[in-house]
């Protein structure tokens, strides 16, 4: 489809330039307010006409040209036209901008075209002050003059742009002849204008393109991608039709690059209609004729589009673009058309692709998923034509044409290695989604590289080939993506490695699996223990250890041993036990060390309580080592809660290996005084004598134990001297319990000194018992003196004394004196002393309290009976006296200011306040006066 050039907006009579009778005006209109134009007059009454208007790209500055040779002035800024008198005299034909210089109020150096073929720079200033008072024109100077082989030529167009490293180019065109002038200006002196550029072809023409026909004039267009941004590409329209080519600013002396000449439609006859003006956007030029606009592509030179006018909007006049904003402007006489160029590069994929210009074809149709996959076909089609077979996969790849097809176009290439490329590709555009074509082409591509890689494998000379297939191989199975396909089907892709017998590939993929087991089976079936034990170390898995331990250890004991402890907390040493047994059944001595080497790690680093591991080490010990078995059982001391191994195995394993020492030891822990003593008097006697002192709270099992001890002594080595040092080690023997073990035939000579000895303690323990009763006779006289003494002994009482607690008379009621001199009211004292008193008391007061109520005899006389308190309650009950006195036990035992009932009291009222105390007696309390609060 061709683009769609539409025409819309058409702005009625609104003449740019109309000459009425008398005078000629100017209307400018606003696109943000069309309906508001504005008109200028040009204040000219005679024969003048317009004959071309040239306006800046920023629409500031509008310059008139008058066929009278004249050139007028207009800002956008004020309503009166100025007359240029420096340009009189000069018909302008074109005019070059400055876009680098130029500012609202100042055009900065331009140049100017004039029909005589000279080029002149000039430059316009305005200002508020100097619109009335100066010319506009700062000067008016002539540069450079372009001529044809008949002389002096017009200039048609200029243009002004500028390059990399300050160069500027400038193009210039006349009917028949393109010149670029080429050149820098020097730093800081752009204001000075062009003159230095044209300076150096002062002597020589510049370079320039020349045709044979032409139009009688011409003119050049160009495209600007942006705003603020140097044309890309330009069109020339002249006689032999339009030299079409981009732009390149890099180039040393002429910026034209890849020109063609595309020429004018078959039904343009430029003697008859001539094509009058050219605009140039991305892909097309427009032509403009008398009655019509026609579209040529610039790929093809092919008309896409013709838009015909109607005779009444009269005949087509001019075609501009704006550079600002890219709308085409078309005017009449009468009216004014707005081009809308829309989806300009809808089919320009399309001309790329026939050009064999794939990249651009995808670039333009990328939004386009069906033209796009069109592209692509052509694309591959035409690699695989040119035997380019690994861009064609690729392009294939990329393509909706029927998988079948493709693959068997490669197979009967007999092009594999593209093939294989067209699968990977084919392979990284599959959906998560697609499940079985994954899986298809992940076998099918496995298969293809064990064969391409047992071909290559086999020729030397492709050594490098095979090491680079072998990598995209690896990097194939080491592929995330390709990660849970594999997975899921490594079954299948293990029996492809086995069946083409590649072992190293089938290790590396189950690396990649974290298939380690089958990796360390591997080397352990090719008797590679210390590459299994690598893997072990590297990925250190408990259960691989587990498992690989057992035959490991059997061939590297000590690097296993290393790798255990290497390993720590990690490995629990109750699942290794097993391998250590039946690698130790030899009974080697460098086997059991090694396994007594882990143990003690386990035991001591470790610090593990595991029964299991402890009595392994001591089945060791028991086994290679007794000296660091005695070692181990004293170490884990005496406290059976705290012995980790079994107390019965371990005595049990001792008595049959004969480690009497250790067996000893082992009955202290169970505290089995007797038996320890009897094993240890088979082994040393001393030993037997640190038994028997073990039972330190029980005096007669220890005093049986060194009888023990005594009767083996007297009665096995028959050693008078030894039982006698018995004696002395244990105070609990005495020479008469030893003596029933000597012989008959043994003299008294023999233990003279120890029963000389042991009547010095009896008559020593005697005369103590003397002592401690005379003590004892003393101590009970003073006693009963003090007795007789406390019942003479009385307390003074003044009428004006107080209750301590009350502060009331003391004798109005019932009271107590305590020797400190405090004085209590009964009842006073009852309530102080109660809620202080153990439940127990509490309890008991209260029944006392009862007993004596019951006691009273209610009478109406004042008068009591003599003996009222002497009555007795009954048989079995107290009498009333003896309920007083037990009242009295439990509430004076002591001074509720002085006695112990006081510091109770403290910690029992929280912080509650208490008033101050006194106490009266200074040789009691050092008169110390103590307040609480």
């Amino acid at each position: 489809m061709s683009p769609i050039w539409k025409t819309s907006e058409e702005l009625q009579v609104c003449e740019l330039c109309w000459q009425h009778a008398f005078m000629v005006s100017l209307c400018r209109i606003d696109l943000g307010k069309p309906d508001e134009p504005n008109q200028v007059e040009l204040g000219r009454k005679d024969e003048a006409k317009v004959y071309k208007m040239f306006l800046d790209h920023t629409g500031s500055h509008l310059l008139i040209a008058l066929n009278t040779s004249e050139c007028l002035y207009l800002n956008r800024s004020v309503q009166k036209v100025r007359a240029l008198s420096r340009w009189k005299g000069h018909l302008i034909e074109s005019v070059g901008w400055n876009k680098f210089l130029g500012t609202e109020t100042n055009t900065g150096p331009i140049l100017v075209g004039t029909s005589q073929g000279q080029i002149y720079e000039a430059e316009i200033s305005v200002s508020e002050g100097s619109l009335f008072s100066t010319n506009p024109d700062q000067y008016f100077r002539q540069v450079y003059t372009l001529e044809e082989e008949s002389g002096p030529a017009p200039v048609c167009c200029l243009e002004i742009e500028r390059g990399i490293e300050g160069k500027f180019f400038i193009i210039a065109t006349t009917r028949k002849r393109l010149f670029q002038f080429v050149g820098k200006v020097p730093e800081g002196t752009e204001q000075q204008g062009f003159s230095s550029i044209f300076a150096v072809h002062a002597d020589h023409l510049p370079s320039f393109r020349e045709f044979p026909a032409n139009l009688g004039f011409s003119e050049i267009a160009f495209y600007t991608p942006k705003l603020r941004s140097s044309p890309r590409s330009f069109a020339w329209m002249m006689g032999n039709g339009v030299l079409y080519g981009t732009l390149d600013y890099s180039r040393p002396d002429s910026i034209l690059s890849d020109e063609r000449v595309w020429v004018y439609p078959a039904d343009i006859d430029i003697t008859v209609n001539k094509p009058i003006s050219i605009v140039l956007t991305q892909f097309h030029f427009l032509l403009l004729l008398s009655d019509r606009v026609k579209a040529v592509c610039t790929l093809n030179g092919q008309v896409v589009f013709q838009d015909l006018f109607l005779e009444k909007f009269g005949s087509l006049t001019r075609m501009i673009k704006d550079p600002t904003v890219q709308q085409i402007w078309i005017h009449t006489e009468k009216v004014v058309f707005r081009y809308h160029v829309q989806r300009e590069s809808r089919d320009v994929w399309k001309m790329y692709m026939n050009m064999n210009k794939f990249d651009l074809a995808k670039e333009y149709c990328k939004d386009r998923p069906e033209c796009l996959d069109i592209v692509l076909a052509k694309e591959a089609e035409h690699c695989f034509q040119n035997k380019r077979y690994l861009d064609s996969a690729k392009c294939y790849a990329l393509t909706q044409n029927y998988f079948e097809e493709i693959a068997l176009k490669f197979i009967e290439a007999k092009q594999e290695e593209a093939l294989m490329e067209f699968l990977i590709k084919k392979l990284s555009n599959l959906k998560p989604s697609e499940k079985t074509q994954t899986t298809l082409l992940t076998t099918w591509l496995t298969e293809l590289y064990l064969n391409w890689l047992g071909i290559l494998q086999g020729d030397p000379s492709q050594r490098n080939l095979y090491l680079d297939t072998r990598e995209k191989f690896r990097t194939f199975l080491s592929s995330p993506k390709n990660k849970d396909c594999l997975f899921n089907n490594r079954a299948s892709i293990y029996e492809l490695l086995a069946s083409h017998g590649d072992t190293e590939h089938m290790v590396y993929f189950a690396v990649i699996m974290q298939d380690y087991e089958r990796v360390v089976a591997h080397h352990c079936q090719h008797d590679e223990y210390d590459e299994a034990l690598n893997v072990l170390s590297r990925h250190r898995d408990e259960k691989l250890f587990y498992k690989f331990s057992p035959v490991l250890i059997q061939h590297i004991p000590k690097k296993v041993v290393d790798a255990w402890i290497s390993m720590g907390s990690r490995l629990d040493a109750r699942n290794l036990i097993p391998a250590l047994v039946n690698y130790s059944q030899s009974a080697s001595t460098q086997q059991i060390n090694e396994a007594i080497r882990y143990m003690e790690f386990c035991v001591y680093q470790l610090e593990e309580t595991q029964q299991a591991i402890h009595n392994y080490l001591l089945s060791l010990y028991a086994l290679c080592r007794p000296d660091s078995l005695l070692s181990y059982l004293e170490q884990a001391g005496t406290n059976p809660n705290r012995i980790h191994y079994d107390l019965k195995y371990a005595l049990r394993l001792c008595a049959e290996h004969g480690h009497h020492r250790a067996c000893v030891h082992i009955y202290k822990v169970m505290e089995l005084y007797e038996e320890a003593v009897d094993l240890a008097l088979q082994v040393d006697v001393d030993l037997a004598k640190s038994c028997a002192d073990l039972p330190e709270d029980d005096e007669e099992l220890r005093k049986k134990l060194w009888l023990k001890i005594a009767r083996h002594v007297v009665q096995e080595e028959k050693d008078v001297k030894k039982a006698m040092a018995c004696l002395s080690s244990c105070a609990l023997l005495k020479i008469e319990d030893v003596l029933p073990f000597f012989p008959d035939f043994v003299t008294i000579d023999h233990f003279k000194e120890a029963i000389c000895n042991s009547l010095e303690d009896y008559n020593k323990h005697i005369e103590e018992l003397k002592r401690e009763m005379e003590e004892a006779t003393q101590s009970a006289k003073r006693i009963r003196e003090d007795i007789q003494e406390m019942r003479n002994k009385y307390g003074s009482v003044e009428p004006q004394e107080k209750c301590a607690v009350c502060d009331f008379p003391l004798l109005n009621r019932p009271f107590y004196l305590f020797l400190c001199g405090h004085m209590f009211h009964y009842d006073c004292l009852l309530q102080a002393v109660f809620p202080n008193l153990p439940a127990y008391k509490q309890a008991k007061l209260e029944d006392l309290q009862k007993k004596l109520a019951a006691t009273s005899q209610p009478s109406k006389s004042h008068h009591r009976p003599k003996d009222a308190d002497t009555i007795s309650l009954g048989k079995g009950q107290q009498s009333r006296e003896q309920i007083k006195a037990d009242i009295d036990d439990i509430v004076a035992a002591e001074c509720v200011y002085c006695g112990s009932l006081l510091v109770e009291t403290i910690t029992m009222t929280n912080g509650s306040q208490l008033r101050d105390c006194v106490y009266p007696d200074s040789s009691m309390l050092g008169e110390k006066q103590t307040s609480w609060n």
